[in-house]
């Protein structure tokens, strides 16, 4: 008898992320992952214990994704930093909409808050550098422009906004120019 072919861990992974960049994560079930790796369900429940095991490993795949991207968005210096993070959120939404659904677009309720993270830390304190913001008055104008920078991704990832780079842009900045105003105006611990 031939030896069976091992399929790995992250072969198994590779092909869940892909099953749901192109079809949701509804579409993430053992028979059609099996189906796109051509062999049983018997290699998937060798590497995960369950399906929840799978989603997670999934959902952890596409952050780092998304964390690399915006890094590098970060990095390219066509935008300030912070800018930079908020229009790579977007542009993950345009470019990969079902797999910023999946993170973003479900319940979270039980997950720990993205402004509770090392990653959006690191972003808030570009904000604080940038203009000699307080932790405090950064966090609340990150809080803002948060609603804004998701709003808008989530219209894009959803098809019901076309996306347009410099309207996103300005946008951006006008939200952020003006918020920042408001807070100097009123006194906010700077």
């Amino acid at each position: 008898m031939p030896p069976k072919v091992k399929i790995s861990r992250d072969a198994i992974l590779d092909a869940a992320l892909e099953l749901v960049r192109q079809e949701g994560t509804a579409a993430l079930t053992t028979r059609a992952l099996a189906q796109r790796l051509g062999c049983s369900t018997q290699p998937i429940f060798s590497n995960f214990p369950n399906m929840d095991a799978l989603h997670k490993a999934v959902l952890d795949k596409i952050y780092a994704l998304y964390v690399e991207r915006t890094f590098a968005s970060m990095q390219e210096g066509r935008y300030p930093p912070y800018k930079a993070s908020g229009m790579a959120y977007i542009k993950f939404a345009v470019d990969e909409p079902q797999l910023f659904r999946a993170l973003y677009m479900r319940d979270r309720s039980d997950e720990v808050r993205i402004d509770d993270t090392a990653e959006s830390e690191l972003i808030v304190q570009k904000m604080m550098s940038a203009n000699g913001l307080s932790s405090s008055a950064a966090h609340r104008l990150h809080a803002a422009l948060w609603v804004l920078v998701h709003g808008l991704a989530a219209m894009f990832a959803t098809g019901f906004e076309e996306y347009d780079e410099t309207k996103v842009s300005n946008m951006l900045t006008d939200v952020y120019l003006g918020v920042l105003e408001r807070y100097q105006k009123e006194g906010f611990d700077l």
